[in-house]
């Protein structure tokens, strides 16, 4: 498969891809082929990817690989029909210059949403932003309105105050989402639960698949 006009020997870390569901917010439920960068430097306490920050620990891969692997996936059985939806995560991505990963992808019709903590300057091209500020290290003020959803990870009760901060940062059209922290989502959850009932700009955003046990 050739890809025209692009510079695609750049090389990038990637941890781990895979073809599942989105498990979070805005796009839960969607089948959506996810590719996990390496490298992180904001460092949350409760991250369960940590095996994810260190860059170097991750076969580099082009973007021209990358890409013929999502591409095959969507080719493979044509007896069903793949979706366009792919996900680039972390770690934190933003770390590395996606501007010829995105380009690619949009060129062979698929759609391009990041997570991102938005600490690192905004590169690629995207069809949707999801903003999970973190107080480990904040967001680049530029990136603010940029983002199509914000998400913020409720651990405690003081989360709440910072959530409505970033709320008055981000245009009026982002959608807002307030997720328990994994591991204590069986006392957080009631919590966020009365939030949104007395604040109901707010949705609930919940990690459906560990729920389910998809990756």
């Amino acid at each position: 498969m050739i890809y025209t006009d692009k510079n695609i020997s750049s090389l990038l870390p990637v941890m781990e891809h895979f073809y599942t569901i989105q498990g979070e917010a805005y796009h839960q439920g969607r089948a959506a082929y996810f590719v996990r960068l390496g490298g992180c430097d904001v460092g949350c306490v409760w991250c369960d990817v940590k095996e994810s920050w260190d860059t170097e620990s991750h076969p580099k891969m082009t973007v021209e690989e990358i890409v013929h692997t999502i591409t095959a996936n969507r080719d493979t059985n044509t007896k069903y029909k793949k979706s366009n939806l792919v996900v680039i995560t972390g770690g934190e991505p933003l770390m590395h210059n996606l501007n010829d990963l995105t380009a690619v992808l949009q060129e062979q019709g698929f759609e391009t949403n990041i997570e991102t903590s938005g600490a690192h300057p905004l590169s690629g091209s995207w069809d949707w932003i999801c903003l999970s500020p973190k107080k480990f290290k904040a967001p680049l003020p530029e990136i603010l309105p940029l983002a199509n959803e914000l998400k913020i990870v409720i651990f405690n009760k003081s989360d709440f105050e910072w959530a409505e901060h970033y709320a008055s940062l981000v245009s009026d059209d982002c959608k807002l989402y307030l997720q328990p922290e994994w591991d204590k989502s069986s006392s957080v959850t009631p919590l966020i639960v009365d939030y949104i009932k007395q604040n109901p700009q707010w949705q609930l955003s919940i990690q459906i698949h560990k729920y389910i046990n998809v990756p």
